[in-house]
């Protein structure tokens, strides 16, 4: 992590799995951030990082951890592709009862009834013999 010019860096080791501690940063985000000082450029200075303390797990708690969070991960991941497809043939299922209901698919229908294109017309011709009002000022 870059603080200044100075660079912080956490190493880890046989004590400290790589990926735990990825998430643990990632987990931690919100409060890492209230360490930063300035308005332009936001920085965490060396002693602050110096004050940061973590509890720290056995090395194969934190793998566990580690490997649980990134299956998680995926999992949701997989879960966000369904639903995202589970969206779209919602939604093409729409259109299609749409389609049906505008082509008189969707119920049997009665032969007695005019079509549409003359109820339009009388409609219009409604409209039309109807007196407009007036607009403007009274």
């Amino acid at each position: 992590m870059s603080t200044s010019q100075d660079f912080v860096n956490w190493v880890p080791t046989d004590y400290v799995d790589a990926e735990w501690l990825k998430w643990l940063f990632v987990a931690e985000k919100e409060s890492l951030y209230r360490f930063g000082k300035g308005t332009t450029h936001t920085t965490i200075y060396f002693p602050e990082w110096l004050s940061l303390h973590v509890a720290l797990p056995h090395i194969e708690e934190q793998r566990f951890i580690a490997q649980r969070v990134d299956e998680l991960l995926k999992f949701a991941d997989i879960l966000n592709t369904r639903l995202s497809d589970a969206r779209a043939r919602v939604h093409a299922l729409t259109q299609s009862i749409l389609a049906k209901a505008f082509r008189g698919e969707l119920v049997p229908q009665d032969p007695a009834d005019e079509p549409a294109s003359v109820l339009l017309e009388r409609i219009k011709a409604q409209r039309a013999a109807a007196p407009k009002p007036k607009r403007g000022r009274k």
